[in-house]
């Protein structure tokens, strides 16, 4: 995932699965228990709180009761260079970690944070004078940010390569009523009270033999009397072999135990034995550049909504596919989000991606951008909308020879394809744009509001989308790399950058900039609004901003 001192900006937004190869192998750890038959959850919040990652099962960005939020929060000097925040604004504002990705998210009166130990809030946790690297959920008082608890989760002794040093807790957790559901740095599945209790804790090292590559940061998803969650189980060190190919990469929980209920490990990939290191490195790169093995990490989120009467999960994988189940595990579809000729290479010379972006579900359909580690740098990326009614491999294209590289394909008769933003420019696009691209690799989750579609990429545009045909209204360059994610609230889209800016745009089709504030640090999480009240965090600082 992400490394050295330009990755571990990482994480707002907050993704091992492969190409389906004929069959779905899952195995059912424990039994469930009779239950009433499945009642899904309301697709929008109903207080206004904002309680997890993307605000409810959709995973939309989309706050529809938020009122009255601020626009400009920011003075300029003459030179409009520095900002200056306005203390009338300033509601509270409190001290994390030196890096923060988790959350915000807001319930009961609490507000809930992952970051990291670098500014203790025990002295326990120093030793020699200098804190520990500890992954870290703090909680504060919504009403005025006095500190309240926090819950702290030592690094894992096989270091960096499981548990990347300093990048704290990076799960947005999810709030269910007195209980929140956040997945740890040492690749824990939690269930705790919201006064810090544990209730449960599931191991997925030790019981399911997940490896997970750099960071655990799942949100997970809570829908009926289940827990769903993607494990981050990826490659080692050396980016090429997963040391675990049968470990599970989604889980379906029982809510109450965190029993697992269902896993699946797709793909299903049989590796070889060769006679030598490079055979075998040969022979996972083609696995992989065919999408048939996970190619580097998994940090995306699932997905929930009813299409049609019928419930469906959505799993971005680690593979580059897209796949969707029922409640009990049936495969429903799967898309390639990759084109059949995409290769997978670390830096931004690779055409091949997977997925940190969570898929977004609005009118049937799926939303969802491709991308990579930021480490891996900039790249060509792609923008899908997909239609959730189709079955089986509803992919754009089908291989009908995978004998060859690239391999030999046919138009997919049963494509889900309902459009497609991105990939190379033309020759007189690319001097105009000033890249050979149209969409970026994304970090960024999408947000669909009145049949549009804002989506942003990792190089730093807002672009802003017809939902039904994929139609470009406008795009905005933000000045820098961006992480986090459009959040639409009270008619405006928020988004913030790696510069420390947080944009603020009106909802429509004519591109029209409110206004530009300038945090005192990079604000890579997403901006969230819950009671009347705007949250932005940077990496150091949260701070909650009123008109």
């Amino acid at each position: 995932m992400v490394k050295g001192s330009h990755l571990r900006r990482w994480v707002a937004a907050l993704v091992t699965v492969a190409v389906f190869a004929g069959a779905v192998v899952f195995a059912t750890l424990s039994r469930e228990s009779p239950a009433a038959p499945f009642q899904p959850k309301p697709d929008r919040m109903e207080s206004g709180d904002w309680t997890m990652f993307g605000g409810d099962a959709t995973r939309n960005f989309v706050n529809p009761r938020a009122k009255g939020l601020p626009v400009n929060w920011t003075d300029w000097d003459e030179e409009k260079t520095k900002g200056t925040l306005r203390p009338a604004n300033i509601k509270w504002a409190v001290d994390l970690g030196s890096r923060s990705y988790g959350g915000p998210v807001v319930a009961g009166g609490k507000v809930f944070v992952g970051t990291n130990n670098q500014k203790p809030r025990d002295p326990k946790w120093v030793k020699d004078g200098k804190p520990i690297d500890l992954g870290v959920l703090m909680c504060f008082s919504e009403k005025d940010g006095t500190f309240l608890w926090q819950r702290v989760y030592p690094k894992l002794s096989a270091g960096r390569v499981v548990d990347w040093p300093l990048e704290g807790l990076c799960s947005t957790p999810t709030i269910e009523g007195d209980r929140m559901y956040y997945c740890t740095n040492r690749c824990e599945a939690v269930c705790s009270d919201t006064n810090g209790n544990e209730i449960w804790k599931l191991d997925m090292i030790g019981k399911l033999r997940v490896f997970p590559h750099n960071l655990t940061v799942c949100s997970p998803l809570v829908v009926g009397d289940a827990v769903w969650l993607i494990t981050a189980n990826g490659v080692d060190d050396g980016h090429i072999n997963v040391p675990e190919p049968k470990a599970p990469s989604f889980l379906k929980l029982d809510k109450a135990t965190g029993n697992v209920l269902w896993q699946s490990n797709l793909p299903t990939v049989k590796l070889t034995e060769p006679n030598t290191e490079a055979d075998q490195e040969a022979y996972i790169k083609r696995l992989v550049n065919r999408g048939e093995l996970i190619q580097h990490g998994q940090w995306s989120n699932p997905a929930y909504a009813v299409v049609g009467g019928q419930p469906q999960f959505v799993f971005p994988g680690g593979d580059g596919w897209i796949y969707s189940f029922d409640p009990e595990g049936k495969l429903l579809w799967k898309f390639d989000c990759n084109p059949k000729d995409a290769v997978y290479e670390l830096g931004s010379k690779g055409t091949r991606n997977d997925f940190i972006a969570t898929p977004v579900i609005y009118d049937g359909k799926v939303y969802i951008g491709v991308g990579q580690d930021p480490e891996h740098l900039v790249g060509v990326g792609h923008l899908y909308c997909i239609d959730m009614t189709k079955r089986g491999d509803v992919s754009p294209e089908l291989v009908v020879d995978n004998s060859v590289f690239p391999p030999k394909t046919k138009p997919n008769p049963n494509s889900a394809q309902v459009w497609h933003y991105g990939g190379p420019t033309t020759p007189a696009d690319r001097k105009k744009l000033r890249r050979n691209y149209y969409f970026g690799r994304t970090m960024s989750t999408c947000a669909v509001k009145d049949g549009l579609v804002y989506a942003a990429d990792l190089n730093g545009y807002l672009n802003c989308l017809d939902a039904e045909t994929g139609k470009l209204y406008w795009t905005h360059f933000t000045g820098a790399e961006t992480w986090a994610s459009p959040y639409w609230a009270d008619g405006k889209i928020y988004m913030g950058n790696d510069a420390g800016h947080v944009l603020v745009f009106a909802h429509g089709r004519e591109k029209k900039l409110l206004a530009e504030n300038l945090m005192p640090g990079p604000v890579r999480a997403t901006p969230v609004a819950a009671n009347g009240v705007l949250y932005v965090m940077t990496n150091n600082k949260l701070y909650a901003i009123i008109p």
